[in-house]
Formats: C-alpha cells, structure tokens, sequence
C-alpha cells in the first residue's frame, strides 16, 4: 500500500503547477506584459509628440513670416513703379504744356509775321511810288495834274493797306539815332541839329507788328569842331 503525501503545502504546490501548466494563464500572462511593453512604448512616442507641440508654434510662426514679408517686399516694388510712372507723367505733361505754348506762339507769330517776306518785295514799289510823287510837284504844267493825283491817290491808298495790317513806316528825320532801327550812311555836320540826331532820311525804314523789316537809312549829325584858340 502507497503512502499518500499528507503535507498542508502540497496542496499549494498542485495548484501552483496547474497555473503553470495552464494555457490560459499563461495567454493572459502574455497579454499583460505585451500591454506592459506597449505602455512603455507609447510614452516616448507621447514625449515625442509634446515635443513636436512645443516646437509647432515656432515652426507656424515662420511660415507666416515668409508670405507677409513677401507681401511686403511686393508692396514696396508695386509703390516704387507706381512712383516712377507718377514722374514720367508729370514729365510727359510738362512737355505737352511747353510743345502747346511753343506751338501756339508759332501759329501766332506766323499770323503776324507772315507777311514778312511779301512785304519785303513790296517795299521797293512804295519806295518807287513816293519818289515820283515827290518828283511830280516840280511839274506845275495843267497836262499833269491828272498823273500827279493818280500818283498820289495811289500812293495814299497802299500806304493805308499797309497800316491796316501793321505795317509802319520808320521816317526818323530831327530824331535821335537808333542803331537799333538806323543804318547811318554818313555823318554831317550841322550847327543848327543836336549832334547825334538824323539831319536826312535817305530811304524810309518799316516794322511788321513792331518787328524791323529794313532799318531807315539816315545820315547823322556829328559834333563840329571846336576851334582852336589863337
């Protein structure tokens, strides 16, 4: 006959090696350390993230930088050629004003002045008209009355043509010399005439709205002599 084990601890020892033995136990066993690694696990993944956090708003504050200085820098070259352009205006419209005021002063000088040229061909005819409108006076005879007025009428009638479209004769005689609108042919004396003044209108000048056509050609008076003490 078998003696049976009757130690209270033998008892525990079975038990114990049952759980050991058991599968479950064992899976739930498993279970609780794989939990326990994958606890582990995350907390440097969780440091990680809290790091990441942290350093985010930095990260996002440089990415708005980046556009609103770009914004900026495209704001200053946008008021730069808005500048420029400003400047070219203006420039080009101070050019506009000063090509309309010299073309509006050329279109006036031309009205005035356009006459110039004809009026240098004409003056001979005056010329020749006055000569023989002074020379017909000699001529007292009945015969040439009829011609001497012709002459004068139509001397008297081109005369007041020409003053209608400004034209002025210069006729400078007793006056002082003008360089600006004489020509001297000679000097004379004269006693009687202030030294410098014209003593004789040799040819008649004429202006166009105040501008010279031909100078008068005059002959001045020159200071006489003194004599000389005895």
């Amino acid at each position: 006959m078998n003696a049976v084990n009757t130690s209270p601890y033998s008892h525990h020892i079975n038990n114990l090696a049952k759980k050991m033995t058991d599968p479950e136990d064992v899976g739930s066993k498993k279970t609780d350390m794989s939990n326990e690694d994958v606890e582990i696990d995350q907390e440097p993944q969780r440091d990680l993230e809290s790091d990441s956090l942290e350093e985010s708003p930095v990260a996002l504050d440089s990415s708005i930088d980046s556009p609103v200085d770009s914004a900026v820098e495209e704001l200053e070259k946008i008021k730069f050629e808005l500048d420029k352009q400003k400047d070219l205006t203006l420039r080009a419209e101070a050019e506009l004003q000063n090509v309309l005021k010299r073309t509006a002063r050329e279109v006036e000088n031309a009205h005035k002045y356009g006459l110039e040229r004809f009026i240098e061909n004409l003056l001979p005819v005056v010329d020749s008209l006055e000569k023989a409108a002074e020379l017909s006076t000699s001529d007292q005879s009945a015969s040439s009355d009829n011609a001497i007025e012709g002459i004068n009428l139509c001397c008297k009638l081109l005369l007041d043509v020409l003053e209608k479209e400004g034209i002025k004769a210069i006729n400078p005689l007793g006056e002082p010399f003008d360089p600006s609108e004489h020509q001297a042919m000679s000097m004379v004396e004269n006693p009687d005439m202030e030294p410098n003044s014209i003593a004789a209108v040799v040819q008649k000048g004429w202006k166009l709205n105040e501008r010279l056509v031909r100078a008068a050609m005059v002959m001045v008076v020159k200071e006489s002599e003194s004599t000389s003490p005895e």
